[in-house]
């Protein structure tokens, strides 16, 4: 389960050493977690990261096989997720130790800067591979946050990227060593963690509003 440790300005928020998909016990751990950072006054920053294989392989297919009928329920959650880290008043840093897939890879663009390692792992939206097709506002968020040309490719393709793939895509800021991913993200995270408050929140909210109004719509999660 995720875990949240503070070292000076910065918050670091371990997904878990599994999977990390997003079970609804996880999403409120994640949220729970987001309250105490959100709650800290001062200088913060945030980074998020994982231990093991993966960074996040996303939504909990098992449970939502055994759950069906709370399918729209469970979209919102995730959705609001999403618009919570895409909107935080602080800076914030996903450290890709490993995969980062569907969802997950979502996760990471609601981030500010991603740092992703850059000789094992991948980033990809495998949606189309696997007949589910994006909600309305998993489509405005990637398309907030990636290029047209990257967006296109990502949503159309189901394309693997490696850690100097995504980084050529502008999908990441930085592709590094295994045993910098983190280190390099806390740095990041420390230099920025000045601007924390309500002016970047102001910022982000005016320049992500479309995405960040589909993604807290509850009425037509599903499009």
């Amino acid at each position: 389960m995720p875990t949240l440790e503070r070292h000076d300005d910065v918050f670091v928020l371990d997904l878990g050493d599994t999977e990390n998909r997003f079970h609804p016990d996880w999403l409120i751990a994640v949220n729970t977690a987001l309250d105490e950072v959100e709650k800290a006054g001062g200088a913060r920053a945030l980074v998020t990261t994982a231990g093991g294989k993966f960074f996040s392989n996303g939504l909990d297919l098992d449970w939502l096989g055994a759950n069906g009928g709370a399918f729209q329920e469970y979209a919102v959650s995730v959705h609001e997720l999403f618009a919570r880290f895409l909107a935080l008043p602080l800076p914030t840093v996903a450290a890709l130790q490993g995969h980062a897939f569907a969802a997950g890879a979502m996760l990471s663009l609601a981030h500010d800067f991603r740092v992703m390692r850059s000789d094992r792992g991948y980033w990809c939206l495998p949606e189309v591979n696997i007949n589910i097709p994006f909600t309305p506002a998993m489509s405005a968020l990637i398309q907030s946050r990636l290029t047209p040309k990257a967006a296109h490719e990502a949503m159309t393709t189901g394309r693997r990227y490696g850690g100097e793939e995504a980084l050529a895509a502008q999908i990441v800021d930085q592709a590094v060593a295994e045993a910098a991913v983190r280190p390099t993200a806390v740095k990041i995270a420390e230099t920025l963690a000045a601007n924390a408050g309500e002016t970047l929140g102001t910022i982000k909210a005016r320049m992500y509003g479309p995405a960040l109004e589909l993604l807290r719509d509850r009425s037509n999660p599903l499009g």
